[in-house]
């Protein structure tokens, strides 16, 4: 009896073992791919002092940027003034065409510098980061900054156009178009750059991916979710509201979406 009851106890506690070592995905430390060729000794006050550079740096980057662009901020205001053709704009306070091109300024000398500020992240985390790790990196990089410029592209020719021919077209007959150059370039750079981190979807999806936290099956099971939340997206980052951009938008998002689940099954996810 005694030995009947050992087994009895002991047998769950092989099994759950057993379970147990097979869901965890083993890391071989022979294989070269899960090394780490920059791995260096630091502690943890070299850590942050190299943080502290490269945060510095990075300022550095933007200022320069942004005050590059306050120099050439002519052009940009007017080439962002072109989505609204026929109207006339009006600075309807002291200074308001002054701040409206600090802010654009801005918005521009972050998308200038963000070479540089991306540069000193991935030189930051480099050396913690394995051969294998390091592969998924370089195409990560290239396509998150690929997809925000084609959101930007996006919301430029397609987005911010049907927005305003919608305005305009709507009271045409019964008001003059008179707008607000503030308020103006409030509402095109929020679209610009919302869609523009819109389009970072596949990146993430491709990245919870990798890491094995969802799977591509996982993503595609929750579809009706995706949908509810494009639409919800679509309504969030369109200042305008009428429904022509918001469903632009919300399709632009499910098409990311799906498109990320099938990058996610590229690298085997």
């Amino acid at each position: 009896m005694t030995s009947s009851q050992d087994l009895d106890t002991t047998t769950p506690a092989s099994v759950d073992f057993e379970v147990n070592s097979d869901s965890k995905p083993e890391i071989d430390p022979t294989d070269p791919l899960d090394e780490l060729p920059g791995e260096v000794e630091m502690s943890i006050f070299d850590h942050l002092e190299e943080l502290r550079q490269r945060i510095f740096y990075s300022l550095i980057a933007v200022v320069v940027g942004v005050v590059g662009c306050f120099l050439a901020v002519k052009p940009i205001v007017k080439l962002l003034e072109v989505p609204a053709q026929g109207v006339k704009f009006l600075q309807l306070a002291p200074g308001e065409y002054f701040f409206v091109s600090m802010k654009v300024a801005g918005y521009s000398g972050l998308v200038v510098s963000s070479p540089f500020v991306l540069y000193q992240i991935i030189q930051f985390v480099l050396p913690g980061l394995t051969r294998r790790e390091r592969r998924l990196l370089g195409p990560i990089v290239l396509g998150s900054s690929f997809l925000f410029a084609g959101g930007l592209l996006f919301a430029y020719l397609l987005l911010v156009p049907a927005a305003l021919k919608f305005f305009i077209s709507y009271g045409a007959d019964v008001v003059e178009q008179l707008w607000s150059i503030d308020k103006y370039f409030e509402f095109i750079l929020l679209l610009l750059f919302s869609t523009g981190l819109a389009f970072q979807i596949p990146i993430i999806q491709t990245l919870l991916g990798a890491l094995g936290i969802v799977s591509s099956g996982q993503m595609l099971s929750g579809w009706r979710y995706v949908i509810l939340g494009a639409v919800v997206l679509g309504a969030i980052l369109t200042p305008s509201t009428d429904p022509f951009t918001q469903t632009l938008l919300a399709g632009a998002v499910l098409g990311l979406y799906f498109g990320g689940i099938g990058l996610v099954k590229l690298v085997g996810k």
